[in-house]
């Protein structure tokens, strides 16, 4: 049995959103809001104490996180889901980023003076030291094997393309995807759990902005 088709809307508003309603994407905007209050408050906080050097950097990357998860939300909502999908390979970057400069402080430097390639540490290495245990670390390291192959557009990454175009079979979509919820809730329960990663991070660097 093939799935309904649906033709998108060209603009989708909060209110006709296609994936409204579903809970990863509902748990997914209460973590946004969270977040954003806490930017707002720690944002204010930044401009009235001298930093160290690990807190600018923080400064820099974490927003970066913080756009990058609403970029994906948004690409959500308008049915964008292969785009949203190329985005959480960067949003997994910068969490693993500013959890491996907290971690080892004295690579800041490393990391101000341009982040080369071969000068910083690998993705794996970061990734050890994110919050959770061996085996999450593990997964988390397969969901970025899996991005790889999205963002650099070989075979296996076009997979995350593929759509049922109902008695058509299947395509490859070039536009919105508003029939998928399955790929909606991974998208969103991944995007929010590295979300966490940088809120929690930056409460932990900038305590009086809690």
């Amino acid at each position: 049995m093939t799935k309904e088709r649906r033709f998108p809307e060209p603009v989708y508003l909060p209110s006709n959103e296609p994936y409204l309603g579903r809970e990863p994407v509902f748990r997914f905007d209460k973590v946004i809001v969270s977040c954003l209050e806490l930017n707002n408050r720690i944002a204010a906080l930044t401009h009235r104490i001298a930093m160290s050097d690990l807190q600018q950097a923080a400064c820099q990357i974490i927003p970066q996180g913080f756009n990058l998860a609403l970029t994906i939300r948004e690409l959500v909502r308008q049915g964008y889901l292969f785009g949203a999908l190329v985005l959480m390979r960067p949003l997994i970057e910068r969490a693993a980023i500013i959890s491996y400069l907290r971690a080892h402080p004295d690579a800041v430097e490393t990391w101000r003076s341009g982040w080369r390639y071969r000068e910083r540490p690998s993705l794996s290495e970061m990734l050890q030291t994110m919050s959770g245990g061996k085996a999450e670390i593990e997964e988390v390291k397969v969901v970025c094997e899996d991005l790889n192959h999205v963002i650099h557009g070989d075979p296996i990454g076009a997979q995350s393309n593929l759509v049922d175009l109902g008695e058509a079979g299947m395509g490859y979509s070039v536009g919105k995807v508003v029939n998928d919820p399955q790929l909606c809730d991974v998208i969103c329960c991944q995007a929010m759990c590295y979300l966490l990663v940088l809120t929690e991070i930056a409460k932990r660097l900038f305590p009086e902005g809690q």
